[in-house]
């Protein structure tokens, strides 16, 4: 227990670090933009000086460096700032915004993650079969394609052709449960295409590793049921790369979903901060990216700590 209590301090101590390195990273890039939201809202008609009396009503007008410090401090405080283009807090902006990415988010890990494991499972067991070289050629075309493209098809079968969904994923405050997962279940769909893969292929490639070593084949060899002999000596085993891999993608669905929320216009994080940058609203921008890198840092703590519990031996490396 000891040792899986450093673990977790080392891990978040490196957290906060990379989360460190990173905002300096998203402030870096967001100066990089093109233009400003001084320039944008005015257009290129607008007089210097009225673009120097908006910049600096908003403190655009200071070095760099102090805009810098003075954006962190403002986040260990806990205020996130005011968007320029609405004169809102960027709190109040977001917190819905990041409900509905969270919502689709973990509606696509219900759907990707037990089919993926009961996929990898199966095509392990029965690996070299039609169903494992169907299920590969099946995951490995659909990652081929970009999202969009998946979009677009989804929605030209499901919703056009066949009307079952919506085409549009216009949930608001007001939607309920049902509401919810019926206008989310075509981006849902659409996310799970592009993460199933990765997961199906590491749960296999695990699983046959750990079916070829010799402890397993003793656990055959007194009498043990192959269902027994998986769930308690080859899962266990098989847990770490498996909750590596199943935490990156549900990471990349936090992070990720700017296409997919801008296909189906769904008013999520990825919605928000391309429209925030579409206007140059910095702190809107600089929150949004930051958000999602806090929320990476997390679910990789989680899947290390979940692979290092399930697996004692990982604390005691060779």
């Amino acid at each position: 227990m000891k040792n899986l209590i450093n673990l977790i301090l080392w891990k978040v101590a490196l957290g906060v670090l990379t989360l460190f390195a990173v905002s300096l990273i998203i402030f870096t890039g967001v100066q990089m933009l093109p233009g400003d939201f001084a320039t944008e809202i005015l257009g290129q008609a607008a007089t210097a000086e009225a673009v120097a009396a908006i910049r600096e009503s908003l403190g655009l007008d200071l070095p760099a460096h102090q805009r810098y410090f003075a954006w962190v401090g403002d986040l260990l405080t806990g205020d996130f700032g005011t968007a320029f283009s609405s004169g809102r807090d960027v709190a109040e902006l977001i917190g819905p915004r990041l409900w509905n990415t969270v919502f689709l988010a973990g509606l696509t890990a219900m759907i990707a993650v037990p089919v993926a494991l009961a996929l990898g499972l199966i095509c392990a067991v029965y690996r070299d079969s039609w169903f494992d070289r169907a299920v590969n050629f099946v995951t490995l075309a659909s990652i081929s394609f970009p999202e969009f493209f998946v979009a677009y098809v989804l929605m030209l079968w499901l919703a056009v052709n066949a009307g079952l969904l919506p085409v549009l994923s216009d949930v608001d405050i007001n939607s309920t449960l049902s509401e919810r997962i019926y206008l989310s279940i075509l981006p849902a769909l659409t996310l799970t295409l592009g993460v199933l893969a990765h997961m199906v292929r590491m749960t296999k490639i695990s699983l046959v590793s750990l079916l070829e070593n010799e402890y397993i084949e003793t656990a055959r060899l007194k009498g043990n049921s192959e269902l027994r002999v998986l769930a308690r000596h080859a899962l266990p085993n098989a847990w770490a790369p498996v909750a590596n891999v199943v935490a990156l993608n549900l990471a990349y669905l936090i992070t990720g979903v700017v296409v997919v929320e801008a296909v189906f216009v769904y008013p999520g994080m990825g919605q928000l901060m391309v429209d925030a940058v579409q206007v140059r609203d910095i702190p809107v921008v600089q929150s949004c990216a930051l958000i999602f890198a806090v929320a990476y840092v997390l679910v990789n703590l989680a899947a290390d700590v979940i692979s290092t519990a399930t697996n004692p031996r990982l604390l005691h490396p060779k």
